[in-house]
């Protein structure tokens, strides 16, 4: 099984907590994708990343001093969004990181698909970013069916925790061979299933660690995931999504 989640738009610099394993794998196509971001300017950056003039700024002294090879961070100890904080990897027992490693799969724009403890820098780059490189118009088209052929030769089981910005890198391309399995996590409202954002981070980081925590490698033994009071619904779930609504919203509904 490989378990497929999104980055995180803020990163930090971490070189002490814990080694890299090695240098990604697509890293010929993102320093592609670095050359081409340093040489547009500081405006059409801003306008590509659609961010504030301090992040612009921020990210603009990042590509100027980037080093894509030297003082690097684990990619899994790189983001700080909440699905991170919530996977909290900086405080996993040895044999959880050792889950991640051989299981987590991080997608990227800039990076295309890392390993947990691959060595990264900080950028900005989001996947659904509209940057022609190459004769392609967006990073899409850039990434192709790479990703998905690489996950493609490590499992036939791809267990989606990624947003759909994320995700559709990777599933329109995938063999049929490979189950793609997507988890959902909501709360009813009216008979119709709602996923909020924040919820949706806390619940895919939360799984990702119970996960690891028990060892998950069988399709089937997802759907005994509870935490944050979420409970698994096979009536409203299907092989290839599977949904979970959170307690209190059921009981709302019933």
């Amino acid at each position: 099984m490989r378990i497929i989640i999104a980055p995180a738009k803020k990163m930090v610099t971490d070189t002490d907590s814990f080694a890299v394993d090695g240098l990604p794998q697509f890293l010929e196509q993102t320093e592609r994708l670095n050359a081409v971001l340093q040489g547009m300017s500081p405006k059409e950056l801003q306008a590509l990343w659609r961010c504030s003039d301090a992040i612009a700024r921020l990210n603009v002294e990042r590509l100027e001093q980037m080093d894509l090879r030297r003082n690097l961070t684990p990619a899994v100890m790189a983001y700080e969004g909440i699905q991170y904080r919530y996977m909290a990897p900086g405080v996993m027992a040895a044999a959880h990181l050792n889950y991640l490693r051989e299981h987590l799969r991080i997608l990227s724009g800039f990076y295309g698909l890392l390993r947990p403890f691959d060595g990264v820098t900080p950028y900005r780059l989001e996947m659904q970013a509209k940057l022609p490189v190459n004769g392609c118009l967006d990073l899409y088209q850039f990434w192709g069916d790479c990703l998905a052929r690489q996950l493609a030769s490590e499992s036939d089981l791809v267990l989606n925790l990624a947003s759909k910005e994320y995700s559709k890198a990777v599933e329109p391309h995938l063999p049929k061979a490979v189950r793609f399995i997507t988890c959902v996590f909501g709360e009813q409202k009216d008979g119709k299933v709602i996923e909020k954002g924040t919820q949706c981070k806390m619940a895919r980081g939360e799984m990702v660690r119970w996960l690891a925590e028990h060892n998950i490698t069988d399709a089937a033994d997802i759907q005994t995931f509870d935490r944050l009071d979420y409970q698994f619904q096979p009536s409203l779930s299907t092989e290839k999504h599977k949904v979970f609504l959170k307690a209190d919203s059921q009981r709302r509904t019933s």
